[in-house]
């Protein structure tokens, strides 16, 4: 575990001491800022004829954002070290192939999580705004969602690096990947045979999160879902390490 913290210390500090760091937080929030008041505006101006604002139109966008920023945070995980030529340095030292490959999952788990926890402040400003307040069981959920997701994410991210020395064909390659389990398994499941459908449902990244964690549902089988992809993930880029 000492040399798992060690590695993800490292690739957090790293995170920070780039400009693109900053860069990720100010989308994320200037986003959510901006659907943000949208919606509050929209609610206010159709004078009770809708219902006030939920939660979920901040953890929704959250996860929507995700799909872009996990590829570019992951893309100079591994790719970098390959490029740069330190691969071989870390391979020789004490180190054993997973315990680089998950050190560099949790360091950008830990940096995503840095930003998600600043968007906080959209729900409580939302608690304060919306009269009795929001729902505390979608806020707990969908932040528990977002953390899981992201987990998944990155951990496909980093495995993918491992494949390339190149980032923008890690970035592609993420994205392609993300946007096919995010998006297309939902469309496919819709026009599939029955049989079909229920497996590309239960494959579907974001079926997991909108069936039930984002209003509130905890079930067992989404945990796991997400828990199985982060732990394949890591095991396929060990193996490709």
């Amino acid at each position: 575990m000492r040399n798992i913290w060690t590695i993800a210390r490292r690739e957090y500090k790293l995170y920070f001491a780039n400009p693109v760091a900053y860069i990720f937080a100010f989308v994320i929030l200037a986003a959510l800022g901006v659907f943000f008041f949208l919606n509050l505006t929209y609610a206010e101006q159709s004078l009770g004829q809708v219902s006030p604002p939920g939660v979920q139109i901040i953890t929704d966008l959250i996860v929507f954002l995700m799909v872009f920023i996990c590829p570019a945070v992951t893309m100079r995980s591994i790719s970098e070290e390959v490029r740069l030529g330190t691969m071989e340095l870390l391979l020789t030292a004490p180190v054993r192939d997973w315990e680089m490959v998950v050190g560099k999952w949790l360091g950008a788990w830990l940096f995503v999580l840095s930003i998600v926890v600043l968007t906080l402040i959209f729900p409580i400003l939302l608690n304060i705004l919306v009269s009795p307040g929001i729902d505390q069981g979608p806020l707990i959920t969908g932040y528990l969602g977002i953390l899981l997701i992201t987990a998944s994410f990155l951990a496909l991210g980093v495995a993918i690096s491992s494949l390339f020395s190149n980032q923008v064909a890690t970035f592609i390659t993420t994205f392609g990947i993300l946007f096919i389990g995010w998006w297309l398994f939902r469309i496919a499941g819709q026009i599939a045979s029955p049989s079909a459908a229920a497996v590309l449902n239960y494959l579907d990244l974001s079926g997991h999160f909108y069936n039930s964690l984002i209003d509130g549902v905890i079930q067992l089988n989404d945990v796991v879902y997400y828990l199985s992809v982060t732990a394949l993930a890591l095991f396929a880029g060990t193996l490709s390490v």
